[in-house]
């Protein structure tokens, strides 16, 4: 992502924080894992949202009218020693000349210097309740201000979210953020298509598993949008499950949902296949009802039309299949309204996709589900789930899972499926795994 996108965006923002007040936010921090290992870091998406900034310890401070520049960034000096055993980091000559910051102070002298930005300003934006030392910190240096009120220096009379006006603006992408999430949807696309090829009974679910990750890192993106999702069988009725450790058997389904994750932007996609390579004859039924459910999903996405239009289409055909099938009984329009279907299609139609897999936005606006509009991307994921124990419905039923989802942008024209590459179709499928 250049520099000039990060710019544009920091510009917009403090548009919305307006002269007199000022904005903070915080990156994310390094986490334990156990001893002195770290989880691998990733930085806040917030954060990296408008400073690019890839480390963590830093804060970036935004004064809209600011003389001596209006775009601050708090991070570690330059140590030597660090970037012998650690890397490269910026310090402050790189936080000002890479990342275009107008100016940069030590993260340690930030009790000695964030205060006097402080004074005299009428409203500070930034994300309450997310980082609790910068909370207590926040109201540190305000009660100091307060403490000086005598001297003619005025505290802060506003705490305003941050997120409020930060995740409106993520909602909707770029042209260089679609770049970077088609990336993702292409490499992740590619992984599942080696996974149906790879597949075969008496495999464990984690070589599945594995041979997803080495064509996500293969293709270049080493990080996973989430932990990946290989359930075979009955295994595929646990909506989160990631033990990824049991053999796959002749005659069940796999249940694949994974995505890689390029420059902070996810991929998000999910396809259910039979583990032989032929649908049985149930498992075809089922299979082709969630796809006759994703189709009328994604013709409900375009443009005007409101965010839940989607999944109450989904819903509609799942349950008249339900009934065509023999697991439902009775009238639709009544299954429907009572939610019968809950109890083999629990979740919603799907979900914001960005930065984060579980993106932020808003989904309703002023209590009203939002309409659609270009720019934004979502993903149809509709999904049948039949326990191993549901005594209520024919023993040929029982324990298949399966789900299929697509990254849908909405553009002008319709929806773009962004995650074509990976086959769903019964005939695609079959054909796939048998030529492998």
């Amino acid at each position: 992502m250049r520099q000039s996108e990060f710019k544009k965006r920091r510009k917009r923002l403090m548009q919305h924080i307006g002269e007199g007040n000022i904005g903070l936010i915080s990156s994310a921090a390094t986490r334990t894992r156990n001893r002195d290992v770290n989880y691998p870091f990733r930085q806040d998406s917030d954060f990296y949202y408008l400073t690019g900034f890839n480390e963590p310890d830093s804060l970036a401070v935004f004064i809209p009218g600011r003389a001596q520049g209006e775009y601050i960034l708090f991070c570690r000096e330059f140590d030597e020693k660090k970037a012998l055993w650690e890397g490269a980091h910026a310090g402050l000559e790189g936080a000002t000349g890479h990342y275009e910051a107008d100016d940069s102070f030590p993260i340690d002298d930030l009790d000695e210097i964030l205060p006097g930005m402080l004074e005299n300003k009428s409203k500070v934006f930034y994300p309450m309740g997310r980082d609790s030392d910068l909370d207590h910190s926040l109201l540190d240096w305000i009660n100091h201000i307060r403490s000086q009120s005598r001297t003619g220096i005025a505290a802060p009379g506003e705490l305003v979210s941050l997120e409020h006006i930060l995740h409106e603006m993520r909602l909707f992408k770029s042209h260089g953020e679609l770049k970077l999430m088609r990336r993702a949807a292409e490499v992740s696309a590619n992984a599942h298509v080696k996974a149906m090829q790879k597949c075969k009974p008496g495999l464990y679910e984690y070589q599945i598993e594995a041979e997803i990750l080495y064509h996500f890192i293969q293709d270049g993106l080493r990080a996973v949008a989430y932990p990946s999702i290989v359930a075979g069988g009955k295994n595929a009725c646990v909506l989160h499950y990631t033990e990824n450790s049991e053999k796959l058997k002749n005659g069940d389904l796999l249940l694949i949902d994974a995505g890689a994750e390029c420059d902070h932007y996810a991929a998000d996609i999910t396809r259910t296949f039979p583990v032989s390579g032929r649908f049985s004859g149930p498992q075809k039924q089922l299979y082709q009802l969630v796809l006759d459910a994703q189709r009328a999903a994604i013709e409900q996405i375009k443009p005007g039309l409101p965010w839940h239009f989607a999944h109450d289409a989904s819903v509609e055909v799942l349950t008249e299949g339900l009934v065509s099938l023999g697991l439902l009984k009775g009238k639709l329009k009544k299954l429907i309204k009572d939610e019968k279907y809950k109890q083999f299609y629990m979740h919603r139609i799907g979900h914001w996709l960005g930065m984060d897999v579980h993106d932020v936005g808003a989904y309703k606006v002023d209590q009203q589900w939002r309409l659609l509009e270009p720019g934004m991307v979502l993903t149809v994921e509709p999904g049948l789930y039949i326990p191993a124990d549901c005594a209520a419905v024919d023993e040929k039923w029982r324990g298949i899972g399966i789900r299929i989802e697509d990254d849908i942008l909405v553009t002008e024209s319709g929806p773009e499926i962004l995650t074509s590459g990976a086959p769903k179709t019964i005939a695609e499928i079959e054909a796939l795994m048998q030529a492998a």
